[in-house]
C-alpha cells in the first residue's frame, strides 16, 4: 500500500514537472518567434559605402557616392539627378527623394519607408534591397535607374565604375548645347569669357619689329641684280607705324603698265618705298581708324601708283560676323602658300595646286572688308608679296551707318589729287545702300565722279549688287548657290563711251562663273566653268575656260582648258594638265603638259622633282621644254628653313644663258617686356605678339614685387599664332598674331614643382598690340590648404556640407565631406578663415554640431601652410 502511494506520488511529480518543462519551452520558442523579425529588422545588411565614377554618355563624367552590397552597386539619387540636373528634394530623414523628371508633369517620389516608386501617377512596388537609406542619403539599384527613368546603366566592380546611356534629352545635355551656341556666338561678336582681361596701351614710342631680305642674281648674259628690302615696325604716338624700304639696281626693269615714258622704275624708286601710320580704336562709333602715309583706297578710276595721303573711317578693324560667303579664285604659282586676310584678320589658308591655282570661300562680313592675300613662294626671286581684292558685296546691320574718306596724292608723273568719300546704311536687313563722290586730277572726261550703290539679299543664298558712277560705269553683279552646292555668278558692266576714268576702252564686259565643289571618301574635286565677254569699239573679244582641280587617292591634279575666240580667228583652244604626287622616299613630283587643240600636238612640258634632304633643308630638280617657242629652262636649287632665316640658292640654265640666285630673308623681333632679342624667319612687321611670364605672387597682391620668382612649369594652349619657349628665363612667346584682335590664354594645363603653388585665374584674353610683344605676367599663389573630418557618434558622416569663410564672412568655398567623413580644401590665400557645417543641412537633418565653427589661420611662406586638425561631432537633436 505504502509502495502503491509512493509511486503515485512519483507519478504526479513527474508529470507536473514535464508540464513545467513543457511550458518553459513554448515560452522560450513564443519569444524567439515574435523577437527574432524585430531583430531581423533592426539588423541593417552588410554594405560598403564608397565613391564610384559615373560617365554619361553625351555629357561627360564625375564621381558620386555609392555603395556596393553583394557586388551590386547603388547609387546616391540625389547626386545623379543633380549631375543629370534633375529636379530632385531629399526629406528630412533621408528616406525619400521627391521631384520632377525632365518635365514638371513627371512629378516621382522614390520613398524607402514603403519601397515603392511614384512616378507618373503610377506605383511601382520594389523589393526590400532595392533602396538602402543612410543618415544622410538615399541609394538605389543601378538597373532601377535603367528600368525606372530610361536612365541604363551598367555597372562594373571591378573598376567601381558605371556607364549611363539614354536616349532622353536630360537638361543637362540641353544646358550644355546651349552653353555651346551661347559661346559660339560670343566667339563671332568677339565677347569671350576669361578670368583676367588685358585691353590694348598707347605708349608713345615703342620699337618692335624688323624685316629683312636680299635677292641677287648674277646673268651670263644681261644685266645683273640685287634687291635689297628692310621693314621696321612700332608704335608711335599710340599708332601702329610701319615702314619698308626697297632697292633695287635693275633700273631697265619697266614697270608692266605705264603712263609715260617717264615711269621707269629706279633703283631708289620712292614709288617702291611704303610707309604708313594707322590709330585704331574700335570702342569710338564716330572714328574708328586713321591713316596716314601710303593709304589704300579702293578707286574706280585706274590708279596704277600708290597714293599718299589721310584716311579715317568708323568701320572697325576687327573681323565681324559673317552671312555667308563669296567664292575667290585665281591662280599663282604651283606650290606656293595662300593665305587669306579679311579686316586684316587670317581667316583661311590653303596651297596652290599643281598649276598654281587656289580658290577660297570668303566669308562675306557686315561692313567694308578690307580682303588681302598673301603668297608665300618657295624660291628665290619673289618669297613674299601681298594683293589687295575687292569684294562686291557690301551688308552692314539695319540702322547703322559707316564712312570712308580719303585723300591724298598719287605718285605718278604728274602728282595726280585725289579723293573720295564712300557712306553707306544697313535700310533693312537684306538692304544696304550707299554712294559718295570720287575726284582725280587727271581725268580727262571728267574730275568729279559721283556714285551711288546697294547690296541686297533675297533668301539665304541669293545675292545681288550693283553701283552706278556717273559719266563712267554701271556695274551689277548676282550670285546664287543652290543646297547642293552649285553655284552661279553673272558680272555685268557698261561703260560710257569715250570716258577716261578707267584705262581700256571697253563699252560692255559679261561674264558668267557656274562652279560647283564635289567630295567622296577619297577624293574633292572642284569644277568651275568661266565665260568671259568683252565688246570693244570695233569687235567684240570672248574667253572661255574650265577648270577641274581636286585630289584622288593622294593625286594631286589639275586641268584647265581655255578658248580664245574672235571674229578676226578661228578659235584657239588649249589645255593644262598638272599632276602632283609622292614617289617611294618621299619624293614630290609635279608633271605639267599643254596640249593644243588646233594643231592636235603637245606645245610645252615640264617635270619638277622635290625632296627634303633632313628637317630643315629641302631640294628641287626642274625641266621646262617649250616646243612652240624652242624654250629649254633647267634648274636645280635649294632651300633652308633655320629658326632664324630662310636662304635659298638656285641655279637655272635657259636655252645658251646661265642665271644663279641667292636669297636670304629673316626678322628681328625686340621684346621690350623681357628685354630680350630674337631672330625669326618670318614676316613680323605689322604683327603682334605676347610673352607670358610666371612668377609666385608671395603677396598675393597679383603684381610682380621685387624678390618674387619666376616659375618654370607654365603651360598654355591659345587659339592663334607660333608658340615659343624660352628655358633661359622660363618665358613662353606667342608671335604672329593679328593687331587689335583678342586672343584667349589658357593655362590650366600648367604643373608647377610644388603642389601648393596654383593659377588662381587661369584664362587670360589679351589685346593685341601692333609691332609689340606684350609682357603678361601670371600670378601663382602659394595655396593653402585645410582638412579635417566630420563625425556622428564615433564614426565617420559623408555627405555633410562645410563652408570656408574669410574675416568679413564673406564665403569662399563650399566643401562636401567624402564617405568617410574626411574633406579638404586647397587654393586659400594667407589669411585666417572659418570652417562651418552648413546650418540648413543641419536643420534638415535634425543635428547639431560641437563646436559650430572652428576659426584657423593660412601663413604666407613659399611652400605653403596645411592645417589638418579640424574636427566637428555631430549629435542629434533632442
Amino acid at each position: 500500500m505504502i509502495c502503491s502511494i509512493t509511486h503515485i506520488i512519483s507519478f504526479f511529480y513527474h508529470m507536473r514537472y514535464a508540464a513545467s518543462v513543457r511550458v518553459q519551452y513554448v515560452v522560450l520558442l513564443l519569444t524567439v518567434f515574435f523577437t527574432l523579425p524585430a531583430l531581423a529588422r533592426q539588423k541593417e545588411p552588410e554594405y560598403t559605402e564608397t565613391s564610384i565614377f559615373l560617365t554619361v554618355e553625351g555629357i561627360g563624367g564625375t564621381e558620386v557616392s555609392a555603395i556596393v552590397y553583394h557586388e551590386t552597386g547603388y547609387l546616391s539619387i540625389t547626386e545623379v539627378f543633380n549631375y543629370l540636373r534633375i529636379r530632385n528634394q531629399l526629406s528630412k530623414n533621408s528616406d525619400v527623394v521627391s521631384g520632377s523628371f525632365i518635365s514638371e508633369q513627371a512629378i516621382f517620389s522614390i520613398d524607402k519607408t514603403h519601397n515603392q516608386i511614384l512616378f507618373k501617377g503610377k506605383i511601382i512596388e520594389l523589393q526590400q534591397q532595392d533602396l538602402i537609406a543612410t543618415a544622410t542619403d538615399l541609394f538605389m539599384k543601378t538597373e532601377l535607374f535603367g528600368s525606372m527613368f530610361g536612365l541604363d546603366c551598367k555597372f562594373s566592380f571591378r573598376s567601381l565604375s558605371v556607364n549611363m546611356r539614354t536616349k532622353l534629352e536630360l537638361p543637362a545635355i540641353r544646358e550644355m548645347r546651349e552653353e555651346t551656341m551661347h559661346r559660339n556666338i560670343s566667339r563671332l561678336k568677339g565677347q569671350l569669357k576669361a578670368d583676367t582681361v588685358i585691353r590694348r596701351s598707347y605708349p608713345l614710342f615703342q620699337f618692335g619689329m624688323a624685316d629683312w631680305s636680299v635677292i641677287a642674281s648674277q646673268r651670263s648674259k644681261g644685266v645683273s641684280d640685287t634687291r635689297l628690302g628692310l621693314s621696321l615696325g612700332a608704335i608711335l604716338a599710340g599708332g601702329e607705324a610701319n615702314v619698308s624700304l626697297n632697292y633695287n639696281n635693275y633700273a631697265q626693269q619697266q614697270r608692266a603698265i605705264t603712263h609715260d615714258s617717264s615711269n621707269n622704275i629706279k633703283p631708289f624708286d620712292r614709288r617702291q618705298q611704303y610707309y604708313r601710320w594707322r590709330y585704331v580704336n574700335n570702342d569710338h562709333r564716330g572714328l574708328r581708324q586713321i591713316t596716314a602715309g601710303k593709304i589704300f583706297v579702293q578707286s574706280t578710276a585706274s590708279i596704277y601708283d600708290p597714293v599718299v595721303g589721310v584716311q579715317i573711317t568708323n568701320t572697325p578693324s576687327t573681323y565681324r560676323r559673317s552671312f555667308g560667303s563669296y567664292t575667290l579664285s585665281n591662280f599663282t604659282e604651283p606650290g606656293w602658300a595662300v593665305e587669306l586676310y579679311v579686316n586684316n584678320e587670317l581667316v583661311d589658308y590653303k596651297k596652290a595646286d599643281a598649276s598654281g591655282f587656289f580658290s577660297f570661300e570668303v566669308p562675306l562680313v557686315y561692313g567694308n572688308s578690307l580682303v588681302k592675300l598673301r603668297f608665300y613662294g618657295p624660291w628665290g626671286e619673289e618669297r613674299f608679296r601681298e594683293e589687295n581684292i575687292s569684294i562686291p558685296f557690301n551688308f552692314l546691320p539695319h540702322r547703322e551707318f559707316e564712312y570712308t574718306a580719303s585723300a591724298g596724292v598719287v605718285e605718278d608723273s604728274t602728282n595726280s589729287r585725289f579723293g573720295r568719300i564712300s557712306l553707306n546704311y544697313g535700310a533693312t536687313r537684306r538692304l544696304t545702300v550707299g554712294g559718295g563722290v570720287e575726284y582725280l586730277s587727271s581725268v580727262a572726261s571728267g574730275k568729279s565722279m559721283p556714285f551711288i550703290n546697294a547690296s541686297m539679299r533675297l533668301g539665304a543664298k541669293l545675292l545681288l549688287a550693283g553701283d552706278y558712277t556717273y559719266g563712267v560705269r554701271a556695274r551689277g553683279i548676282m550670285t546664287y548657290r543652290l543646297p547642293s552646292n552649285l553655284q552661279f555668278e553673272m558680272n555685268y558692266s557698261r561703260y560710257k563711251k569715250g570716258q577716261k576714268a578707267i584705262n581700256y576702252n571697253y563699252l560692255e564686259e559679261r561674264k558668267l562663273i557656274i562652279s560647283k565643289s564635289f567630295t567622296g571618301r577619297n577624293m574633292a574635286v572642284f569644277s568651275r566653268v568661266t565665260l568671259n565677254q568683252i565688246i570693244l569699239p570695233e569687235t567684240k573679244y570672248t574667253t572661255a575656260e574650265w577648270l577641274i582641280s581636286g585630289a584622288l587617292l593622294g593625286v594631286g591634279a589639275n586641268l584647265t582648258t581655255y578658248a580664245i575666240l574672235t571674229e578676226q580667228a578661228d578659235p584657239y583652244v588649249y589645255s593644262n594638265l598638272s599632276l602632283s604626287f609622292r614617289l617611294p622616299d618621299q619624293i614630290l613630283i609635279t608633271p605639267q603638259v599643254q596640249y593644243e587643240y588646233n594643231n592636235s600636238k603637245v606645245i610645252a612640258a615640264r617635270c619638277e622633282l622635290g625632296k627634303y634632304l633632313f628637317r630643315y633643308a629641302y631640294m628641287n630638280i626642274s625641266y621646262e621644254k617649250n616646243f612652240k617657242s624652242n624654250f629649254t629652262n633647267v634648274g636645280v636649287g635649294v632651300r633652308f628653313d633655320f629658326s632664324f632665316s630662310q636662304i635659298g640658292l638656285s641655279a637655272w640654265r635657259t636655252n645658251e644663258e646661265n642665271l644663279l640666285i641667292q636669297s636670304a630673308r629673316g626678322g628681328l623681333i625686340f621684346d621690350g617686356g623681357t628685354g630680350s632679342v630674337s631672330m625669326n624667319n618670318r614676316v613680323s612687321v605689322g604683327t603682334g605678339g605676347i610673352a607670358i611670364l610666371a612668377f609666385l605672387d608671395l603677396n598675393g597682391n597679383d603684381r610682380r614685387d621685387k624678390g618674387e620668382p619666376k616659375l618654370e612649369g607654365l603651360q598654355i594652349a591659345v587659339n592663334g599664332g607660333r608658340i615659343f619657349h624660352n628655358k633661359r628665363d622660363t618665358s613662353i612667346r606667342i608671335l604672329e598674331l593679328e593687331p587689335y584682335s583678342n586672343y584667349i590664354i589658357d593655362t590650366k594645363g600648367s604643373s608647377f614643382e610644388n603642389i601648393a603653388w596654383r593659377i588662381k585665374r587661369p584664362t587670360i584674353s589679351v589685346m593685341i598690340d601692333p609691332n609689340r610683344v606684350k609682357l603678361v605676367e601670371v600670378p601663382v599663389v602659394v595655396a593653402g590648404e585645410v582638412s579635417g573630418s566630420v563625425y556622428l557618434e564615433g564614426k565617420g558622416l559623408g555627405r555633410i556640407v562645410l563652408g570656408i569663410y574669410r574675416e568679413d564672412n564673406t564665403l569662399v568655398a563650399r566643401v562636401l565631406t567624402e564617405t568617410d567623413g574626411f574633406f579638404s580644401f586647397m587654393d586659400l590665400a594667407p589669411g585666417n578663415y572659418t570652417a562651418k557645417i552648413d546650418t540648413a543641412q543641419l536643420l534638415t537633418l535634425g543635428m547639431t554640431a560641437s563646436p559650430s565653427a572652428i576659426p584657423f589661420h593660412i601663413s604666407g611662406n613659399r611652400e605653403g601652410d596645411v592645417v589638418d586638425t579640424l574636427e566637428f561631432q555631430l549629435q542629434k537633436s533632442k
